[in-house]
């Protein structure tokens, strides 16, 4: 009876660790350089403003030189 509680104990352990594993995968972003974004990126607002004019569904600041590059789903 006891080699069962710990072969039950096992197969439950398994089954709790395997669906720790199956968290979903986060999409994948590709990004590209605003071509009607002038200046500095300052304020991620602006630059999501003006990817949504390009088309894009959102946009954010990045780099050192701060440049406002515009975000899709790949």
């Amino acid at each position: 009876m006891e080699k069962k509680c710990y072969g039950l104990f096992l197969l439950l352990l398994i089954a709790l660790a395997s669906q720790e594993m199956m968290v979903p995968a986060e999409a994948r972003v590709c990004l590209s350089q605003s071509h009607s974004f002038k200046g500095p990126c300052v304020r991620g607002h602006n630059c999501a403003s003006v990817c949504k004019t390009e088309g894009f569904p959102g946009g954010e600041c990045k780099g050192f030189r701060r440049r406002c590059f515009c975000a899709k789903p790949c």
